[in-house]
């Protein structure tokens, strides 16, 4: 019943087979640049209201699965399925408008708008969908009710991550692809990002993470996938993995 509300608003003129309570199929998921294959027939699945991680060395191929589970890039070969559709190739505004939405590395906002109009544009972007989410309870969220009206360009690093944030979720997703909101934050940071992964978990959202801090992914998450050179190493529970001996060779050598 979970993944039917989630997703009872996505045509499904494209319908295809996947489990009843996944949100996001990933099948056999291949990617190439010229002569390099980034990703290797890379499978797996996102259940409703999961906190799904995604680990690896740079370049294991994190950012180029969000991507093409995003509509930036297409798979060389493969499929990604959202909702019961196949969603493949689709581009990054029709997947957006269907309910993906992710955010950046490095954050990339409306340099001459202030924050609350890059979320009002993320609103609007977002379609009637995401008509009714309340904007102050984004902004105390993420921790920016103070500066709604500071433009981005003169916002702090910190700052800018949360406002990429708040941009995805204004356009009130289902699903939610954050890519290393952790990073550069201080150790005395992490808790308010692991508050805010569990109240976006609270409000119904599935959720893929990419993060390089451990302590994220250790208590953000519910199962963690590893890859490595583009192929899926390990799967399991953070404690599972954390253990596994392929993970430990791909991090350490």
């Amino acid at each position: 019943m979970a993944v039917q509300v989630l997703c009872d608003t996505i045509p499904r003129s494209r319908k295809v087979t996947m489990s009843e309570t996944a949100v996001l199929s990933v099948d056999r998921v291949n990617k190439r640049f010229g002569g390099i294959l980034a990703l290797q027939d890379l499978s797996f699945e996102v259940q409703a209201g999961e906190v799904l991680g995604l680990m690896g060395p740079n370049g294991a191929g994190k950012t180029t699965l969000l991507n093409i589970i995003a509509g930036t890039y297409s798979p060389s070969s493969g499929r990604v399925n959202f909702c019961g559709r196949d969603i493949t190739g689709l581009p990054a505004h029709k997947v957006c408008h269907l309910g993906i939405a992710r955010t950046y590395q490095i954050p990339q906002p409306f340099t001459s708008l202030s924050a609350r109009q890059n979320i009002l544009v993320a609103t609007k972007y977002g379609g009637k969908k995401a008509a009714g989410m309340e904007h102050d309870k984004i902004f105390d969220l993420v921790n920016l009710s103070e500066q709604k009206d500071t433009l981005a360009r003169d916002l702090a690093t910190v700052s800018l991550k949360r406002l990429e944030l708040a941009r995805a979720l204004a356009s009130n997703p289902t699903l939610i692809l954050l890519d290393e909101i952790a990073a550069g934050s201080t150790d005395a940071e992490l808790p308010r990002i692991l508050g805010i992964i569990e109240e976006i978990r609270k409000m119904g959202k599935t959720v893929v993470l990419v993060e390089h801090v451990m302590k994220v992914m250790v208590e953000a998450v519910d199962r963690i996938i590893v890859i490595d050179k583009g192929e899926k190493i390990a799967e399991g529970t953070p404690g599972e993995v954390m253990k596994d001996e392929k993970v430990i060779a791909a991090y350490f050598g």
